[in-house]
């Protein structure tokens, strides 16, 4: 997933940052109403099937789908990768306030909400089913992102789950060069956010490093993997 050179998308900046109030569960019950509201309608245009067999003859061949009802398949896969989000946002949030860090996670779980509730340019005008994935793809990349960065800073992930491959099939799903935009809109983001929060704290680092030790089986429980008990995988060349 190699983003382009540009800046579209999501119009982010330090302005929009202090501004922003702190995460409240209402948010997430807007995204799951969204998201309820998408599948009642997919109930009866099937629109989210249309769109997987248009895509399905272009996956990546690292994609490995069954050999009956692929189609079927990816639908329960992109299914569970939108209703995730939600779940995955208040994980993080709860496990930000464990380690004493609800500050600085608030910004970021913020934006992962307003990619569904206040949606970037780039994805107006996009069939209802197609935009929830654009959508959840952002939120996803976006935590993979901090993820990724923050156990760079403290040497510990913020959160236990490692959802790249879930990613790499959606990324395909939406395919390029659209979804290497949205990269780009999640990198710019990325980047203000870790240039406003300072994750090299030596206290918080300590704080990190406590709760890594004392396991994440509470933390997996909340955050279950996305390509559990599907018959998809991604298998890369070696």
């Amino acid at each position: 997933m190699q983003p382009r050179n540009t800046r579209q998308g999501h119009a982010l900046t330090m302005d929009a940052l202090e501004d922003m109030p702190n995460m409240s569960l209402p948010q997430l019950a807007d995204i799951e109403a969204l998201v309820k509201k998408a599948k009642a309608l997919d109930v009866e245009n099937n629109q989210l099937t249309h769109m997987l067999e248009a895509r399905v003859t272009h996956l990546h061949r690292a994609i490995k789908l069954p050999e009956e009802h692929a189609v079927q398949a990816l639908r329960e896969f992109v299914l569970r990768y939108i209703e995730r989000v939600p779940m995955f946002i208040e994980a993080i949030d709860h496990i930000g306030r464990e380690a004493g860090i609800s500050g600085p996670i608030a910004p970021l779980l913020n934006i992962a909400c307003d990619y569904f509730l206040s949606p970037p340019e780039l994805i107006k005008g996009r069939l209802p089913f197609a935009a929830l994935l654009d959508e959840a793809y952002l939120a996803h990349r976006l935590l993979e992102e901090i993820n990724d960065r923050f156990i760079g800073y403290c040497g510990v992930p913020l959160a236990p789950m490692d959802t790249t491959r879930a990613n790499v099939i959606a990324h395909e799903l939406i395919g390029e060069p659209f979804a290497n935009e949205l990269d780009q809109a999640v990198l710019f983001s990325a980047e203000l956010l870790l240039n406003e929060y300072n994750f090299q704290d030596p206290q918080l680092q300590a704080n990190m490093a406590s709760r890594n030790d004392r396991g994440w089986s509470e933390a997996l429980r909340r955050w279950p993997a996305l390509e559990e008990d599907l018959d998809i995988s991604v298998r890369f060349a070696t």
